[in-house]
C-alpha cells in the first residue's frame, strides 16, 4: 500500500494488550492506570484475521507492543500464527523484558526474528526509581536469554530525556557492544507537542520515512502516533479499515490529544 504522499506502508504496528507489570515514569506520570476491561480488547483471532488482510495489502512487518505484550496470555501462539501467514516476513516484539527470560526460548521456536528491549539505565537503585517497580537484573538476564535463544536481531531502546545521564548512556552502549545488540535513542517527547523531528536520537524517524501504521488493543486503528485521527476496525471488513487507515496519513505529524501513550501502546 502507498500513502497520500506516494510512502509505502508495509508495516503494521499492534498492542496486543494495555496492561504492564512496570509503572515507568514518562509513560504513566501518576503511577497508575485502570485497564480496559476485558470484553474491550481484541481477540488473539480478530488480531490474526487483521493481519491476514494487512498481508493481502502488502503489510510485511508486524510489531506485537503493549502494554507489555508479554503479560498477554497466549503470545507465543500469536507469534507462531503471525510467523505462518504468507507474506508476514518479520513478527517482532517490543518489550521491557522482565519476563524475556521465560519466553525468549519459545517465542525464538515460534518465529520471533526482532526484538526491541526497553532499558533505560543499568543503575538498579535509578531503574526502580525510573519503573516504580522493576528490577534491573530481570531484563538483563532476559536479553542473555534471548541472545542464546538465537533471536536474530535485538535492538534495546533508551528513552532519552532532560534526566538521561551521559553515565547511563555510555554503560548501555558498552553493554551493547559486549553481546552483540543494537543500541537505540527514542527521544522522550509528549503527543500533545508538536511533532518535531530530533537528530540526535535514532526515534521517532522523521515523517517522510514513517511507513507504519498502529492498531490499538480495543479495536481502533491509527494512521499517525502524532494525530486524532482514527478508524474504528470493521472485524467484517478489516481489508477496508486498514485502507481507510492508509488514506488518511498525513504529511506530518502534528499532535494527538485523544489518547494517552499507554492507550496506544508502545
Amino acid at each position: 500500500m502507498f500513502d497520500s504522499f506516494g510512502r509505502r506502508i508495509d508495516y503494521l504496528r499492534i498492542s496486543i494488550t494495555d496492561r504492564c507489570n512496570l509503572r515507568c515514569t514518562y509513560c504513566m506520570p501518576c503511577g497508575h492506570f485502570r485497564p480496559l476491561v476485558p470484553q474491550r480488547i481484541l481477540t488473539l483471532e480478530e488480531i490474526l484475521d487483521t493481519v491476514v488482510a494487512a498481508a493481502d495489502l502488502g503489510i510485511r512487518k508486524i510489531r506485537l507492543t503493549g502494554g507489555e505484550p508479554l503479560v498477554r496470555r497466549g503470545v507465543v501462539e500469536l507469534v507462531r500464527s503471525i510467523s505462518a501467514v504468507p507474506g508476514i516476513e518479520t513478527v517482532g516484539i517490543t518489550t521491557n523484558g522482565i519476563l524475556l527470560a521465560r519466553f525468549a526460548r519459545d517465542l525464538k521456536e515460534a518465529g520471533l526474528k526482532a526484538l526491541n528491549v526497553s532499558l533505560d539505565t543499568l543503575d538498579p537503585e535509578r531503574f526502580r526509581e525510573v519503573t516504580q517497580r522493576g528490577r534491573v537484573e530481570s531484563v538483563i538476564a532476559g536479553i542473555v536469554a534471548a541472545r542464546e535463544a538465537g533471536i536474530e536481531r535485538i535492538k534495546v531502546n533508551t528513552v532519552v530525556g532532560p534526566e538521561t545521564s551521559e553515565h547511563d548512556l555510555a554503560a548501555i552502549r558498552a553493554f551493547c557492544r559486549r553481546h552483540g545488540l543494537i543500541h537505540q535513542r527514542i527521544a522522550l517527547y509528549s503527543l500533545e507537542s508538536d511533532k518535531h523531528d530530533n537528530h540526535e536520537c535514532d526515534r521517532p524517524l522523521p515523517c517522510e520515512e514513517c511507513n507504519r501504521i498502529r492498531l490499538l488493543s480495543t479495536g481502533l486503528l491509527k494512521p499517525c502516533l502524532h494525530s486524532n485521527e482514527e478508524v474504528q476496525l470493521d472485524l467484517a471488513n478489516p481489508a477496508e479499515s486498514l485502507r481507510r487507515t492508509v488514506a488518511l496519513k498525513p504529511e506530518r505529524g502534528t499532535v494527538c490529544t485523544n489518547r494517552s501513550m499507554i492507550e496506544i501502546g508502545g
